[in-house]
């Protein structure tokens, strides 16, 4: 997730805001911004700056949340993957609004982004896929994710025949498994100051254009 022109493009508008977000980011566009503090948060040593805590709602609007790792981002979206089971994949294809929170406390940062969710398609998972390595494939195949696990033994089980399936042939995609992607509607940038006084600059979709404003700490 590289893009070192709009990294050093930040950072001479951060010291330009002496630390905050300075007036000039308001024209930027927010997929770019936040590849370069992404960018910042991986030089900077965090631990899987990628972590992202992943909001999800029922149809009745029951929210649950839960920690993901973010996988790609490009104009497109923000893309995660799960098994299609999972508890957060069945509340997105009942509801498919979710929001993503994104927490670099060493450098007093986060993200917030609200949108609409879809599938990527088979081929997009299966890219991705074919890079796990071959034990946590196998895993993928052998887990029931989210669903009730009387005796972990169970599951070590599963593993051992999955692992014996496959043994000398390449792992295929679960067809039970895949990515999704966040289309940002609303994407907020948040850099803590002194006194609590921080900085929080918002931009939402208008169409193919963004609009920004500032809000109150």
């Amino acid at each position: 997730m590289s893009t070192e022109s709009s990294k050093e493009s930040v950072s001479t508008l951060e010291q330009e805001g002496e630390g905050g977000i300075p007036r000039a980011a308001e024209e930027l566009d927010p997929i770019e911004f936040f590849k370069a503090w992404f960018d910042a948060a991986e030089d900077s040593g965090i631990l899987m700056p990628e972590s992202v805590a992943l909001a999800t709602a029922t149809s009745e609007g029951a929210p649950s949340v839960r920690m993901v790792l973010l996988k790609e981002v490009n104009e497109k979206g923000f893309v995660f993957f799960t098994n299609y089971g999972s508890r957060k994949a069945n509340e997105i294809e009942a509801n498919r609004r979710a929001a993503l929170c994104f927490h670099w406390a060493s450098l007093e940062r986060q993200v917030r982004i609200t949108g609409s969710v879809e599938r990527i398609t088979e081929a997009e998972s299966y890219a991705y896929f074919s890079t796990r390595e071959r034990g946590s494939r196998i895993g993928a195949w052998a887990s029931k994710q989210s669903q009730p696990l009387l005796d972990r033994r169970e599951l070590q089980r599963r593993v051992s025949e999955t692992r014996d399936s496959f043994t000398d042939k390449d792992i295929p995609l679960p067809p039970f498994w895949g990515g999704y992607r966040i289309r940002p509607e609303v994407i907020e940038f948040w850099q803590g100051k002194v006194n609590r006084l921080h900085d929080r600059l918002i931009f939402t979709r208008q169409g193919d254009d963004w609009s920004t404003e500032r809000l109150y700490p």
